[in-house]
């Protein structure tokens, strides 16, 4: 098939190995060097972690992981631009909103000042919005379906714009009523602290084992660190740091063929990830921090699954062979990815929840 979003510069499968384009060389320089700074982070914190020293280290690495993060991000569009996989309406906005993205970490590393924070935040937040109604402009015109040899027509749009309503309004219900009693709002502490969550799971994104064809993935543990924020600090700044998050993927290498699958693919499918803190904001298992951890992972890749399940019966049906019911071709199609790269996180998680000192860490986090 035809790509979409990054059409010229973006391999159905690619593997750490690739170095046919600049892009792909990105690719794959990302994947090792991910792999050899979360080796050194893990020997540097096991040499130091009771020292005097680990405390600067860790506030250190934390912008680091931001930056980054953001730099790959920023290579990948800049590589995609350059060979015009990536169209001027797309490029200029998310550039902007990129370095504003990292001048922002920088600023707020060294100046604490509320001024500062109210200043990055609006910048960030205006950046955000014009990012996101270029996109829906982009996507509406239909550019993105032709680039797949399609048109509009062939999306069922009514089904998109329900599922996309009816799921959006669902999460939102959950995050809003479930974590009614965080009143806590955005402090310093879940800020820095999703940054980096959200920087770690980004960088761990590009630790792909295998890619799909219209888009999915399965990873070592990526979305792990967005899972235990919210597992922290609760439903409603989990599924907030899911949602950036999912703007984040939808910059790096998409497959993007309606504005509604858009939202159901990427913001809306992995702010499901919130709801791995479902049962703590429900007080079920609250001796039983692994079992209350791992369940909520279940709900929040069902939830992820469901979005990605009706997204492909109404947006990729057409991509189904002939004869299978677009239902069946799409249980399918996310069963292979989505399953293993569940399977892997929660697998991670359980060895990370039954150390004793992890637990005792969590909980000194939430309740600092």
């Amino acid at each position: 098939m035809k790509e979409v979003f990054f059409p010229k510069g973006k391999s159905t499968t690619w593997y750490p190995i690739l170095f046919d384009s600049p892009l792909n060389v990105v690719r794959s320089v990302a994947f090792w060097l991910t792999i050899a700074l979360l080796i050194a982070f893990i020997v540097v914190m096991i040499v130091t972690y009771k020292k005097p020293i680990w405390q600067s280290i860790k506030k250190f690495s934390g912008l680091g992981f931001v930056l980054y993060a953001s730099a790959l991000v920023l290579l990948s569009l800049v590589f995609g631009f350059y060979n015009d996989s990536i169209v001027p309406l797309l490029f200029y906005p998310i550039l902007v909103f990129l370095l504003l993205l990292m001048a922002s970490n920088i600023l707020l590393f060294f100046k604490k000042e509320k001024v500062y924070k109210i200043t990055c935040f609006s910048c960030l937040g205006a950046s955000l919005i014009a990012v996101l109604v270029c996109m829906g402009i982009h996507f509406q015109k239909g550019d993105a379906a032709e680039a797949n040899g399609l048109t509009n027509n062939d999306v069922n749009q009514l089904g998109l714009y329900l599922s996309a309503g009816l799921l959006v309004g669902a999460l939102l219900f959950a995050a809003l009523y479930i974590g009614r009693k965080d009143k806590s709002g955005f402090t310093n502490k879940s800020i820095a602290y999703g940054a980096i969550c959200i920087s770690m799971s980004f960088a761990l994104s590009f630790i792909c084992i295998l890619k799909m064809p219209q888009d999915g993935s399965i990873t070592i543990a990526s979305l792990l660190p967005i899972m235990i924020y919210a597992y922290i600090f609760g439903i409603k700044k989990g599924t907030v740091a899911g949602l950036i998050y999912g703007i984040l993927e939808a910059f790096q290498s998409p497959t993007i063929l309606h504005p509604a699958q858009f939202l159901l693919d990427y913001p809306m499918a992995f702010a499901c990830m919130g709801l791995t803190a479902l049962f703590v904001e429900l007080n079920v298992w609250s001796k039983r921090p692994k079992l209350q951890f791992m369940m909520g992972g279940v709900v929040a890749f069902s939830a992820r699954f469901l979005m990605h399940f009706l997204s492909g019966i109404f947006a990729f049906g057409i991509f189904a062979p002939e004869g299978t019911p677009v239902a069946v071709y799409s249980l399918g199609y996310q069963t292979v990815y989505l399953i293993p790269d569940m399977l892997i996180c929660l697998v991670v998680a359980f060895f990370l929840f039954s150390s004793k000192s992890f637990v005792r860490s969590v909980k000194q986090v939430r309740t600092v």
